[in-house]
């Protein structure tokens, strides 16, 4: 028998059983798709995270008070005083003829903004930066013009909309000239941003800016912690001396003994996409556990479904082997009947996994992703484990007696 005539031997033979082969199906089926959803969503998640972060380009870092921003805080950590806009103003002064230092700090969070004709829903964050704001963040300007370095020093009531409350409060006139109401501050917009679009509950689209001098004036100071000081430097090259730079006078400002530890962190987009990537490989670890485990469970089901079936199908090995057949064909039938099994649970369970995963994607509305690698993984893995759990039954049926199992009821 050829390997052509062999496979739709397989065939027929799980189709004679269909119930007892879709129900041993179902467990191959839930094991790859625990994988391929699980791995699928963590890729979207990080192809998405890694798109984001270039926005800020590879000549930026960050200072903060604490780091490792995505697993969480951490309990019995030191104490570290605030981060700080007069030590973020003092530090621009002393490395701001060569770097440029930006800062951004959140005054308020679901707001409505008025606009004289239009609402928001509850949903918008006031947010306090600086003339060096677009470039540091990553932000372009849609129409009208960016802060001044004279807006932020004399606090002027000035104002930078995200695209959609631009649309939200000016649907059919220019909001450039118009004036904006939220939280305490009623501003003039002076310019409108670019969408950027948003992720994991972060839209720096529903957002008013400010200048932080002014919002400072209003909601007052402190000591409040800044939420970011980003600096920028003229190329990545410069990145090493400038991080040097910052952390000497940093240390300075916020009075660090010689010898002792910083009170502050200095992040880059490296260090960030570091820790993300640790974060998301234990997501997928997670997944691929869990679908190791269901595919052992399934493995179990074919290995029963096997044995059961060389029970019933006695006789036909004794007729088989009675007209020529000999144990590598008795053998390699049964193997393929496994391995078509455990083929055809493995192609949907990819497939389900892929667009299950993908929803990750839709709800977000960002692009979607699908883990080559781990479906090619999950092909092998599935044949793998055809052979391990078929094997025993296949070797079982290739050993029966012809004579005696001619003599099967």
């Amino acid at each position: 028998m050829n390997l052509i005539e062999a496979f739709w031997s397989a065939l027929r033979a799980l189709r004679a059983n269909l119930t007892r082969s879709a129900l041993t199906l179902l467990g191959m089926v839930i094991g790859v798709f625990a994988v391929i959803a699980a791995v699928t969503a963590v890729d979207v998640i990080d192809t998405y995270f890694k798109e984001s972060i270039q926005q800020y380009g590879t000549n930026t870092f960050s200072v903060k008070r604490h780091g490792d921003q995505f697993v969480g805080p951490q309990r019995g950590r030191t104490y570290r005083p605030p981060v700080t806009y007069n030590q973020v103003e003092t530090l621009r002064e002393r490395v701001g003829g060569t770097y440029d230092v930006s800062v951004l700090e959140q005054f308020a969070w679901r707001e409505r903004a008025q606009s004289r004709f239009e609402e928001t829903e509850a949903a918008i964050e006031l947010h306090g930066t600086d003339a060096f704001f677009l470039d540091n963040y990553g932000f372009t300007l849609e129409a009208g013009r960016p802060f001044t370095v004279q807006d932020v020093r004399n606090g002027r009531p000035v104002a930078m909309l995200g695209a959609p409350v631009a649309e939200t409060l000016f649907p059919n006139e220019t909001p450039i000239g118009k004036t904006v109401r939220i939280g305490r501050v009623r501003l003039e917009v002076v310019g409108v941003l670019e969408a950027k679009g948003g992720f994991l509950g972060l839209d720096p689209d529903s957002r008013i800016y400010a200048p932080i001098t002014h919002l400072l004036a209003t909601y007052g100071d402190g000591g409040r912690d800044m939420n970011s000081v980003s600096v920028r430097v003229g190329n990545e090259a410069q990145m090493q001396a400038a991080q040097d730079a910052v952390i000497s006078q940093m240390r300075v400002i916020r009075q660090v003994d010689a010898g002792a530890e910083n009170n502050f962190e200095i992040e880059t987009n490296a260090s960030a996409r570091s820790t993300f990537d640790t974060f998301t490989a234990t997501l997928t670890i997670a997944g691929a556990g869990i679908g190791l485990i269901a595919l052992v469970t399934a493995g179990i089901g074919i290995m029963n479904i096997m044995l059961v079936s060389v029970t019933e199908r006695t006789r036909e090995i004794g007729v088989r082997k009675s007209v020529g057949a000999k144990k590598r064909d008795i053998l390699g039938q049964f193997l393929l009947e496994a391995v078509v099994l455990c083929q055809i649970g493995g192609l949907l369970g990819i497939g389900l996994g892929g667009a299950f995963g993908n929803l990750v994607a839709v709800y977000f509305d960002i692009g979607m992703s699908f883990p080559w690698g781990w479906a090619v993984g999950a092909v092998i893995g599935v044949t793998l484990i055809a052979v391990a759990f078929g094997g025993y039954p296949a070797y079982k049926a290739a050993r029966l007696d012809p004579i005696e199992s001619l003599r099967y009821e």
